[in-house]
């Protein structure tokens, strides 16, 4: 997921500091949302620079990864506007790292809190390469075979969004914790390593280099147009049961933005009808908006690749809790 420079977007490396001043608004967000050029959120934040004057600085990182910079940051904050994936917008939360703001949109979106609200809404998955594999692995297991050999990685728990939510998957597919760490120990014979990106394995994918990667239904289904031998698939668990877990954008307000006017605006600049109408089109993803409902070829897309797939969702506030005694155990049995 690669940041783009625009007229009006001002695209800056994880690294650079941010800035703070009356006419620019500062938001750092999991990568996902700015893949390709004419993104979602590229054509949002030029709509916003153009509709208010405002410019948008945007720095991307991995979800666990902006979150850590925002808390680095804690005592001199510098962003305004926070995007991330579960849990780690609720550990934003409960570490006092976003400020209470309801948009007036809340009303019309389920499943938003004091302090953020879903963005865009989401599913885990896995991809997999369609020239040199011709069926995707029905379960789990499969990718414990012998050609999977150094072709499997998926991008590490605790650090990474979506392979936090590889490891949840894996759990509810195994039925306990003591089963899915078991598989994993075993997966970690195929799989290259641990990443911090989820989105740098597509391309990894689709040249071959890797057969089998994690991901996320919106940012897997957005790059297939530059990497067309990715494909999308929920391997089963030992019940048969194909399922997926949920893993929205949520969006908040940062403590002490420096700008926080401009945050809000932007945040009810996103979360507008307008701006959740396009979600399907341009981004593949669904919007969060219960009185938006998109009519485009994308947002069928979406639907047709989840049949069959049952939907499960985990209760967030036990994930953050058990979080760092898990990626322990994640640890201990993959040797990462």
């Amino acid at each position: 997921m690669k940041s783009l420079l625009s007229a009006l977007l001002v695209a800056v490396s994880f690294a650079t500091p941010a800035f703070a001043a009356s006419d620019v608004v500062t938001i750092y967000a999991a990568d996902g949302l700015h893949d390709g050029k004419g993104s979602w959120f590229e054509t949002q934040f030029d709509a916003f620079t153009k509709a208010t004057g405002i410019k948008v600085q945007y720095v991307e990182g991995g979800s666990g990864g902006v979150v850590e910079r925002v808390a680095k940051e804690k005592s001199n904050p510098q962003a305004d506007v926070l995007v991330t994936l579960p849990p780690f917008i609720q550990r934003a939360e409960t570490t006092g790292l976003l400020q209470p703001f309801k948009p007036t949109a809340a009303d019309a979106i389920d499943g938003g809190d004091g302090s953020y609200q879903p963005l865009v809404n989401n599913f885990q998955n896995f991809i997999y390469n369609s020239a040199e594999i011709k069926d995707p692995p029905k379960t789990f297991d499969d990718l414990l075979g012998p050609k999977f050999k150094g072709k499997i990685q998926y991008s590490t728990p605790g650090q990474a969004g979506d392979g936090t939510a590889v490891m949840l998957q894996v759990i509810h597919a195994f039925g306990s914790k003591d089963a899915a760490f078991d598989y994993l120990k075993k997966l970690q014979d195929n799989n290259v390593g641990p990443s911090a990106s989820t989105g740098k394995l597509t391309a990894l994918v689709n040249k071959g280099e890797l057969y089998v990667a994690n991901g996320d239904l919106q940012m897997n289904m957005s790059q297939m147009t530059d990497n067309p031998n990715i494909k999308v698939f929920w391997p089963a668990g030992p019940n048969g049961e194909h399922s997926a877990m949920p893993l929205p954008y949520y969006i908040g307000l940062v403590a002490g933005a420096p700008d926080a006017d401009n945050g809000k605006k932007l945040i009810e600049f996103l979360l507008s009808k307008e701006a959740q109408g396009a979600v399907s089109s341009v981004a593949l993803g669904m919007p969060v908006r219960k009185d938006v409902t998109p009519t485009d070829a994308n947002f069928t897309r979406l639907h047709d690749a989840m049949q069959g797939v049952t939907i499960w969702t985990p209760d967030w506030a036990q994930v953050l809790k058990d979080l760092p005694a898990d990626v322990g155990r994640w640890r201990q049995a993959t040797g990462s």
